[in-house]
């Protein structure tokens, strides 16, 4: 086995950093961040097994910064760097610690020792190529929605569209949602969520590959939607994503920067959703919504 491992490193000049994380997990990326708070330096490091798969990954960064700069991203510099794999294998961890959801939900990565409380749901996940840990805070707004939610009379099925990782559609599952269905319209992202349902026990959930634009998921509906996909898109999809909730479903839209989290909120306002709440964690807000009942 090589013995070393091949970055890509990004100086990140960005007013807002983890617009760069979003793009980066867009990409399907495996990267780490690193905060110079003391000189106001923000660094982010893509890796990859080969120096051909780092020259890759560099173009598509590169393409879609393209992109990425109308929505505030600034790179200062591009670096290749190679480490050692023995140095890199344990220093990624001390970024990623326990969350608490909620005193019934609490999500850990598999390294670390935690004993739950009586009735407390531990969700195991570990950082990986798809989007998706618990840390980022679309999808913390997301876990603790499911977990408000759950127990509800009349809130039983759930649907976890663009799943990345599956940390929604598993987190649902363990509060007691069933049937809880995922989809995602990359195939490796489907696969790990695959593997991350298995690892925590989930056989009665199976991410299938599919796209937002047209997935059709069950004909009675679903009482809980989250939808986790980028601002742009859940406006473009908004009819599709709307015929997924029953009448007087919930639906939470996440994945979205606090500037276009008006138009969206709109666009859902004006085909039949009332707006029940919203969050803003540093640049993303989220909103939980509920269908009108015809």
């Amino acid at each position: 086995m090589n013995d070393l491992i091949y970055c890509v490193q990004l100086l990140d000049l960005s007013a807002q950093p983890e617009l760069t994380a979003e793009m980066l997990s867009a990409l399907e990326l495996e990267f780490s961040s690193w905060e110079d708070r003391e000189n106001r330096r923000f660094l982010y490091s893509v890796y990859a097994p080969t120096p051909e798969e780092a020259a890759e990954n560099r173009r598509r960064i590169e393409e879609a910064l393209r992109q990425w700069r109308e929505f505030g991203v600034e790179i200062g510099e591009i670096r290749d760097v190679e480490i050692r794999r023995e140095d890199w294998a344990e220093a990624w961890k001390k970024y990623f610690n326990l969350i608490p959801i909620s005193p019934r939900l609490m999500i850990k990565p598999s390294w670390l020792e935690y004993t739950p409380t009586p009735g407390q749901k531990v969700l195991e996940i570990d950082p990986g190529m798809s989007f998706g840990t618990g840390q980022h805070a679309t999808t913390y707004f997301c876990l603790k929605m499911i977990d408000r939610l759950a127990g509800t009379p009349d809130v039983h099925s759930m649907l976890d569209a663009g799943c990345g990782s599956g940390i929604l559609a598993i987190g649902a599952a363990l509060l007691g949602y069933d049937p809880v269905d995922a989809f995602d319209y990359d195939p490796d992202a489907v696969r790990v969520a695959a593997e991350n349902l298995a690892a925590n026990g989930i056989e009665t959930v199976k991410p299938e590959v599919a796209d937002a634009a047209n997935y059709s998921g069950r004909p009675e509906k679903y009482d809980l939607v989250c939808a986790n996909i980028l601002g742009h898109l859940l406006k473009a999809y908004r009819h599709n994503i709307a015929g997924w909730v029953r009448p007087n479903g919930f639906l939470v839209l996440a994945g979205i920067l606090e500037r276009e989290y008006p138009d969206v909120r709109n666009a859902f306002t004006a085909i039949g959703f009332e707006e029940v709440e919203n969050e803003t964690l540093r640049e993303w807000t989220s909103g939980l919504f509920r269908k009108a009942s015809r």
